[in-house]
């Protein structure tokens, strides 16, 4: 009776899963294995939350295994070693895995696969890396033509959507260790792990809450997202299921709005793979900018300052928002996110790396190519990244994306007295109206830790030193 490995990492799935149809059909039985590898677990860039989320949803793949005859094995270790040994064991052949891109899993598949036959399988993305290039056989490095590329390709459709499968015989007698116990495991900011969660809430979207999306997504007060990215991140929910969904939407709108709003999710779903691409073609990317001119930028880097910013002490209320809801929940609305990286660049000067891996080491979907390329972008020194001219002002932002300060008030309850107008500003009330609210600025709440608009300067001509050319009136634009 033949045998395979299905090594299980960001596919915590058993429908659309292309590396465990490719080791059901190569095998009478499969091994379905996850690793707990020390280098990833002990690195300083695990969330616990997202720990926590990856441990739920161990727990519940593993039921979802046993009722369909089988059982998830857990093994700690490095995986190279541990894998040769687990092949040896149940006289295995083949090893299957969806492939990753990031320069880590590229290091460790490669150790792998120098000690046993690894097959790679596609199902990180809808279309590979090396599948949207252009004539010339490079990557893009802008969004916009890689969009249309990707677009170009033969797009999947539901009937190609791989089915769970039936039964999973999995060999007895192998022993392995209990999924690791996490006491934030049961506090995970509100997403449930597990596929069935996830098909969920894509079903749940995809049939309404997509055609508002273009007008709602940018809405900090507002649940307008599909609050799907801890599910794609571990693969609960397959790239090309969300794909499939966002096309289904699209064929299904009729309204014009409601076009608008599938399309962009659709593009949303683009710009994921946009950023695998960036990291798998220019995976140095993870350790400086990808903008030459950018890499000798001269940051401040204050401590307190950074410090403030982590805390959401900076007297800013929709940084500081952005920042407790971070805290509290591991998840961050994606507006809110460009602003507090554009702040933490950009007001206070401060090198992205530090957000990036703050960000990697709080969100519950923390994804190293998403996050680089996100940082990347709002401070400008990414691949299709925002002009390095470009600031939000954290006042307009908030006014614009928080209108009533609903995500304010939630998210700092001290302000939740202070008037509408006055919600993002709250400094210049008068004494007299800090007394009424019950919100005293420098006591109660604090004072900005810095001058938008001597920030803002200060920024724009460390930005110019660096880049080595004049700006012109043009360039000085407040957001």
């Amino acid at each position: 009776m033949s045998t395979a490995i299905w090594w299980i990492r960001r596919d915590l799935r058993l429908a659309d899963n292309q590396a465990l149809a490719a080791a059901l059909s190569s095998a009478d039985e499969v091994v379905p294995v996850f690793v707990l590898d020390p280098a990833l677990l002990g690195s300083g860039y695990v969330a616990d939350k997202r720990l926590g989320f990856l441990f739920a949803g161990l727990r519940v793949l593993d039921a979802d295994l046993r009722r369909l005859g089988g059982r998830l094995l857990v093994r700690r270790g490095n995986p190279a070693a541990v894998l040769a040994a687990l092949r040896h064991e149940v006289d295995a052949g083949p090893i299957y895995a969806e492939a990753d891109v990031s320069p880590y899993a590229q290091r460790r598949d490669a150790a792998v696969a120098r000690v046993a036959p690894l097959s790679l399988v596609e199902g990180l993305t809808v279309h590979s890396p090396d599948a949207v290039l252009r004539e010339s056989g490079d990557p893009y490095v802008v969004y916009t033509p890689y969009s249309r590329a990707w677009r170009a390709l033969p797009m999947p459709d539901r009937a190609e959507l791989l089915s769970a499968p039936g039964a999973i015989s999995v060999p007895q007698g192998i022993s392995g260790e209990a999924i690791p116990e996490m006491p934030s495991q049961t506090d995970l900011g509100g997403f449930p792990a597990g596929e069935a969660e996830a098909q969920q809430r894509l079903a749940r979207f995809a049939g309404s809450g997509v055609y508002a999306y273009r007008e709602d997504r940018e809405r900090m007060d507002l649940d307008g997202t599909s609050r799907l990215s801890p599910y794609l991140r571990l693969g609960m929910v397959s790239a090309r299921q969300a794909a499939v969904a966002a096309l289904e939407a699209l064929g299904a709108a009729e309204t014009h709005a409601g076009r608008a709003g599938a399309q962009t999710w659709l593009d949303e779903r683009i710009w994921r793979e946009f950023y695998i691409s960036i990291l798998y073609h220019f995976p140095e990317v993870r350790h400086q900018s990808f903008r030459e001119a950018y890499r000798e930028l001269h940051w401040e880097n204050d401590p307190a300052l950074f410090c403030a910013w982590q805390e959401g002490k900076t007297g800013y209320p929709i940084v500081d928002a952005a920042m407790r809801q971070l805290s509290v929940t591991g998840w961050m609305h994606n507006r809110a996110r460009m602003i507090v990286a554009s702040f933490l660049t950009k007001d206070l000067l401060i090198d992205w790396r530090w957000g990036e891996r703050h960000f990697m080491q709080h969100l519950i979907d923390g994804d190293p190519a998403a996050n680089n390329g996100g940082w990347q972008w709002s401070a400008g020194t990414g691949t299709d990244a925002a002009p390095y001219f470009r600031i939000f002002n954290p006042v307009l932002q908030g006014e614009k994306y928080d209108p009533d300060g609903v995500y304010v008030r939630r998210w700092v309850p001290e302000l939740s007295g202070v008037a509408t107008r006055l919600i993002h500003k709250p400094w210049i009330m008068t004494p007299e109206a800090q007394r009424q609210a019950g919100c005293v600025i420098g006591s109660d709440y604090p004072a900005p830790i810095v001058d938008h608009t001597i920030a803002r300067n200060r920024t724009l001509a460390a930005y110019k030193r660096a880049k080595g050319r004049r700006a012109t009136d043009s360039d000085f634009r407040d957001r």
